[in-house]
């Protein structure tokens, strides 16, 4: 368990009980008392704790918890999971997007193209990526490497990992609304395999502008929607306070969208979250997306593409009727 680490409302029992190990731990080091024996009853109790807490998560609880501000982004995974990764630059229009990375990487050997939404961490780095919220030239430049993709016969993973697309004057200025929609068009017809997964907050346009694959997942604690609960209760109750009922109302959880047919797997996260333990979910990450580029290796390029509009065709249509 890490010292520092930073614990949300509903887990204030935890940060009890870590604060309790913690101490005594120093006072081990530093005045040379035996109490492991203490420690090893606390850090058992500690994680009884959370599974029990964790069991049984409200919609507003696991939105948080895709917030959490330790919680592994995208160049985390790239890091864990590829080798040989290679960033790029630029969409050859206007400029290079700060808050979509991506590049080329192998993944278990296999050469791939992979990018996604990166939030940033520290103050300084949460500017300089606009805080996860992309702008044309993002979208722009994620094509051209999706595009690059097609060309070399290479599979697509994406990340999703965002609040929404950035609404500023100057991104619509610049077409925000044209380069999403494009991504879609185009994505929606790509002869290549596209993996999606939704590692923290898949947030409107901004996550569906490179969200449209054959297969898309979503980490355990990660949440899916039109719209953030903010916005929502800000909208339906003039409220932005009532977050928590927007939340039950949006139904964003990944349980809610396997059980509507948006997304096809859920990812199982390590108990207390994918913070909790990065290297534990990166290797859980690695194992799942091997799966699935085996699977999806054996369709022909024409079978890439149906399979995938099949795939969104089919979303909702059990509803309509």
């Amino acid at each position: 368990m890490k010292k520092d680490r930073f614990f949300l409302d509903f887990e204030q029992p935890l940060f009890e009980l870590h604060s309790k190990i913690n101490e005594l731990k120093e006072l081990s080091a530093k005045d040379g008392l035996n109490f492991e024996e203490d420690i090893r009853n606390l850090t058992k109790k500690f994680k009884e704790k959370q599974r029990e807490v964790f069991k049984s998560l409200s919609r507003w609880q696991k939105t948080q918890l895709a917030r959490h501000q330790d919680r592994p982004q995208t160049l985390d995974y790239i890091n864990m999971i590829t080798t040989d990764f290679v960033e790029l630059h630029g969409d050859r229009y206007f400029g290079d997007g700060k808050t979509i990375v991506g590049g080329l990487a192998k993944v278990e050997g296999r050469s791939v193209v992979i990018l996604g939404h990166q939030k940033g961490k520290q103050t300084k780095e949460k500017i300089a990526r606009n805080f996860g919220m992309a702008s044309p030239e993002d979208f722009r430049k994620a094509l051209r490497l999706m595009k690059m993709a097609e060309k070399f016969n290479k599979p697509i993973i994406t990340f999703l990992d965002t609040a929404g697309a950035y609404p500023g004057i100057g991104a619509e200025e610049r077409g925000q609304a044209e380069a999403i929609a494009k991504n879609l068009y185009e994505m929606s017809g790509m002869k290549v395999p596209i993996i999606t997964i939704v590692i923290g907050e898949g947030g409107s346009g901004g996550a569906l502008g490179i969200g449209v694959a054959n297969k898309v997942m979503m980490l355990e604690n990660s949440v899916y929607s039109v719209i953030s609960p903010e916005g929502c209760a800000a909208i339906l109750w003039k409220d932005g306070n009532k977050a928590v009922d927007a939340a039950e109302a949006l139904s964003l959880t990944a349980t809610d969208l396997k059980e509507f047919g948006v997304i096809d797997e859920i990812i199982k996260e390590p108990i207390g979250g994918a913070h909790h333990n990065p290297q534990q979910m990166g290797n859980i990450l690695r194992r799942v997306l091997r799966r699935h580029l085996k699977k999806l290796a054996v369709l022909s390029p024409e079978e890439c593409a149906e399979q995938r509009l099949k795939k969104f065709r089919e979303i909702g249509a059990e509803y309509i009727n």
